[in-house]
């Protein structure tokens, strides 16, 4: 769907979590840009805690939801938003090791990594005056990361959600999973996107990468998506 402004979304969003938390007595988290509050819009702090947390959770009035009781039975809760376009998008690395590419995740992730006092993963967390662990900021904004093991090809990943392409594009995500993997010695081999992106960041990579080369960027959107998925290895495991 196109044209249509983040009013019209966010109103959308409203309506059908009030739908189901009237009608089918669902409690409903809204998220992203229709959370009403803006500490609960990242939909990672909503789903903290999982299944097994939740119904001690929700029974905290910081907690309440949006929509729908304030307890959860077997259908659980959900969480209904408006957000940017988001791009699942894995990165493949010459290990076989989630340790390593884990390290490689934090490195690049907004999140980052929690700071240690000799500066490792398993050191002693240093801890601000509140007491709470302080954290390493990653190198991209809007990109959540985690290092994983994928049976099927033999190789580990870093599997990326890209929340807002507009800031962190594609090839942004990929250039720096090359520079952390390259700071440890590891090879980044290729990539993978996950389900469907917009052409634009295809077609945008095209020209990223042919400027890298000191090359023209006048090429058609067919020539600059082959040029993308050449560079980011988008074809190694299985055709693009």
């Amino acid at each position: 769907m196109s044209n249509v402004s983040w009013e019209e979304a966010i109103a959308c969003a409203q309506k059908l979590g009030k739908r189901v938390g009237e009608e089918l007595k669902i409690p409903v988290y809204l998220y992203e840009k229709a959370a009403k509050e803006k500490s609960r819009s990242n939909l990672a702090l909503i789903r903290a805690g999982e299944y097994e947390g939740f119904a001690e959770k929700i029974k905290q009035p910081e907690w309440k939801p949006d929509f729908g009781p304030a307890n959860i039975e077997k259908a659980g809760a959900t969480a209904i938003g408006a957000r940017e376009f988001l791009v699942a998008y894995n990165v493949n690395l010459n290990t076989k090791s989630v340790r390593r590419a884990n390290s490689v995740a934090f490195d690049v992730r907004e999140q980052g990594r929690f700071k240690t006092e000799d500066g490792t993963p398993s050191g002693k967390k240093v801890l601000d005056a509140k007491g709470e662990p302080v954290r390493v900021p990653g190198m991209l904004k809007h990109v959540k990361a985690i290092g994983w093991f994928v049976k099927e090809y033999g190789i580990a990943q870093v599997s990326m959600n890209l929340t807002n392409i507009e800031e962190t594009p594609l090839h942004a995500a990929f250039d720096a999973c090359f520079e952390a993997a390259s700071k440890r010695g590891l090879r980044v081999t290729g990539s993978e996107i996950v389900g469907m992106l917009p052409k634009k960041s295809l077609t945008d990579a095209g020209r990223y990468f042919l400027r890298k080369q000191k090359w023209s960027e006048g090429a058609s959107d067919e020539e600059l998506i082959d040029i993308a998925v050449r560079s980011m290895g988008l074809s190694e495991l299985k055709h693009f």
